[in-house]
């Protein structure tokens, strides 16, 4: 058995670290097959801003960032290769030379605070009411919620965000959109006092709000169904005729069963927390790694873009060996590669 769990591992690794390669390169080709580059789209600013010339244009951007555009790509490709040996994510092309890592490590923890905040209120939301949906399924809670949930997992999280500006924002005024721009506040000093922690939940809160009612539809149908389907197993059947409390019955049979597919789609969300919600976060102008690699796009960043496409790739791949090994853990029938028994 130990023997099958280090094969395991070391292919689940191997895997993992092809992937990430794979995407890595696939990445670094394809946002340089994108219209324009830094340089070019900072020459053309000149131009249309300060009437320069395009050769007083060139020269001038020339010296504001060590970018040669008629480098060729594989030799970018084999520099950029080298640097990442040395755990060097390179230096942004437009933001006056600032390491790509720093700029990460900036914006990703305004993004793990959201996005993660709202997973774990939209997770925990869903699981409960689709359980209550499943067990009491035809009355009327589970035929409102039912509706509800369809009808709002259908809609983009864009358009949620959207509705809020404009309708709960600017119309009905019954959320104050202009006041909760950003991070936080500025002049409120940062540090673990209930001044600052009230001020990043007021203005997280829309951000957070829209991921919820964009992903909470799709955990109570999920539960609700998985639901369902284990209240059908014999083992329920059993239990019942023993004559176990429906309160442990729902809790420690139904409920822990039925999770078990979500725990394995929980973990491969936490993955794709990194990465955030690149639209919401530019809509409301969120500080976080997804706002950042939308301007990173705008303006053809390419070290900017490339790490943060890494280190959402990675981020990604482990989630999904964590969702294996978690479901694994979870349900002690699953054995690595189907085989039983195996000393």
């Amino acid at each position: 058995m130990r023997k099958l769990i280090r094969s395991y591992t070391f292919r689940t690794v191997v895997q993992g670290l092809i992937t990430i390669w794979a995407v890595m390169t696939f990445t670094f080709f394809l946002i340089r097959l994108m219209p324009g580059n830094p340089a070019q789209i900072k020459i053309d600013e000149y131009v249309d801003r300060y009437g320069m010339s395009e050769d007083q244009a060139r020269q001038q951007v020339a010296t504001l960032f060590n970018y040669d555009p008629d480098q060729p790509v594989f030799e970018q490709y084999v520099d950029y290769l080298s640097d990442l040996v040395r755990f060097d994510l390179g230096r942004s092309l437009t933001s006056t030379e600032t390491p790509v890592a720093e700029q990460i490590l900036r914006f990703l923890p305004w993004t793990l605070f959201s996005v993660g905040l709202a997973l774990l209120v939209a997770f925990s939301l869903g699981v409960l009411v689709g359980l209550a949906m499943a067990y009491w399924r035809g009355g009327l809670l589970d035929n409102v919620m039912t509706v509800f949930a369809s009808v709002i997992y259908a809609i983009p999280d864009y358009i949620i965000a959207l509705l809020l500006i404009m309708v709960a924002g600017v119309q009905l005024k019954l959320i104050p959109v202009g006041e909760l721009y950003g991070g936080s506040t500025q002049g409120i000093e940062p540090g673990f006092t209930v001044e600052y922690i009230l001020d990043l939940l007021k203005h997280a809160f829309l951000p957070v709000f829209t991921y919820v009612l964009a992903t909470i539809g799709g955990w109570m149908l999920t539960m609700k169904s998985s639901t369902i389907s284990t209240l059908g197993e014999d083992y329920i059947t059993v239990a019942r005729a023993r004559g176990l409390p429906e309160r442990r019955l729902l809790t420690a049979y139904v409920g822990r069963n039925a999770m078990l597919p979500l725990m394995t789609r929980l973990a491969i969300s936490i993955g794709f927390v990194v990465g955030g919600s690149a639209i919401i976060e530019t809509l409301f102008l969120y500080p976080g790694l997804g706002r950042n690699l939308v301007l990173a796009i705008g303006l053809r960043d390419y070290t900017t873009m490339q790490g943060i496409f890494l280190v959402i790739a990675i981020s990604v791949v482990v989630s999904n060996i964590l969702a294996d090994l978690l479901y694994g853990w979870l349900d002690p029938r699953v054995r690595l590669g189907g085989d039983k028994g195996t000393e």
